[in-house]
């Protein structure tokens, strides 16, 4: 149950938001903000005041119904309605629990979305290229940008690692429960004896950071520079063009070679190196707030097992919240993405609603 002081507290709020908004008074500067603030209350202000009535007009209706006096229709109608009026109350209850939920900032930021092939040698990497094409149609339907940052190809049209920043509205918030280990059982198309093989690739999602978010000092960079290499390690640069960038207070480190240039290397690497380092911070203040933070859906974990594609049987699995769609061709086509992360979203949900007093 959530205390009336809290739902009474955010009809003040809005009463309060709507007389400084009409009064044409407002700092031009807070009126975007204040505007914003006042739209998202606007979702649930009915039912904040009809939570906040439910008590006067349940009593009203128990009254009825304890009335001797009161005729038979007129007790069966109270009843209906306060059964009606009971079950709203628990939709407006949860409607309003979502509401205080506590948002994460890094919601409506871009992503940036590493994917790298895992255990399982040249199957894993044309299973981390199955899953990076999976994520380009899941952009194309939604129509997100998709940008390359970098990439290394393996043998065989594989991917041994994928970096791309993809951008749109709330893109973190629909990508930040794909970060984990990916597992796939198939028959690769070398095996010539029709044996399922195992294997495995990883994908971490990072909100993209600006530089409001993340101070990043020179002072704190180590950057080495050397020459790009291709599959087998050949030379693909006649110049040192490729850069390593180290954030010594972290030892995070950020490796670029795409671009011939050095300076987009830097440029490109920076980014990367910021994203990372504002998943750092904010993994740091995560663990510190919620000590039980690794039983949660989408800590991010990297080692986390989330998800089995299981291609002779057609399904995919998703671990955390124990969901199987026989649906794997579409999932894979990008076509039933929504249907799986708006079950993650649901339980993520449901888990924040139980600490919520």
């Amino acid at each position: 149950m959530i205390p009336i002081s809290k739902v009474r507290d955010l009809i003040s709020k809005h009463k309060s938001l709507e007389k400084e908004l009409s009064s044409g008074e407002i700092d031009k500067k807070k009126f975007a903000e204040k505007s914003k603030e006042y739209s998202d209350l606007n979702e649930i202000i009915q039912e904040a005041n009809e939570y906040n009535s439910f008590e006067s007009s349940k009593a009203d209706l128990e009254k009825i119904l304890n009335d001797k006096d009161s005729d038979m229709e007129m007790r069966e109608l109270a009843q209906t309605e306060l059964e009606n009026l009971i079950k709203k109350n628990e939709i407006n209850e949860k409607k309003i629990k979502l509401y205080l939920l506590p948002k994460d900032d890094a919601d409506s930021k871009n992503a940036i979305i590493e994917i790298r092939a895992g255990t399982g040698g040249l199957e894993a990497s044309l299973f981390a290229s199955d899953l990076f094409k999976m994520y380009e149609k899941v952009s194309n339907k939604k129509k997100w940008d998709l940008d390359v940052i970098s990439i290394s190809k393996s043998d065989a049209g594989g991917l041994k690692e994928v970096i791309a920043t993809i951008k749109g509205k709330n893109i973190y918030s629909s990508l930040k429960y794909e970060s984990g280990v990916h597992r796939v059982q198939r028959v690769p198309d070398t095996e010539t004896q029709g044996r399922v093989h195992t294997s495995a690739a990883t994908v971490a999602v990072l909100p993209e950071a600006e530089e409001v978010d993340v101070k990043i000092e020179e002072k704190d960079l180590r950057i080495d520079v050397f020459r790009s290499s291709g599959p087998g390690g050949q030379s693909v640069n006649t110049t040192d063009s490729a850069v390593r960038i180290t954030h010594i207070p972290t030892g995070i480190v950020v490796s670029q070679q795409d671009e011939k240039s050095q300076i987009r290397n830097k440029e490109k690497g920076l980014k990367i190196l910021r994203a990372r380092i504002y998943e750092f911070e904010r993994q740091k203040r995560d663990e510190a707030r919620s000590k039980d933070r690794k039983n949660k859906i989408g800590t991010g974990d990297r080692s986390e097992r989330i998800r089995t594609y299981n291609f002779p049987q057609g399904r995919i699995t998703d671990h955390r919240i124990n969901l199987t769609l026989h649906k794997l061709e579409d999932f894979m086509e990008g076509e039933i993405f929504d249907e799986m992360i708006e079950n993650l979203s649901l339980q993520a949900q449901e888990e924040e609603l139980k600490n919520l007093n």
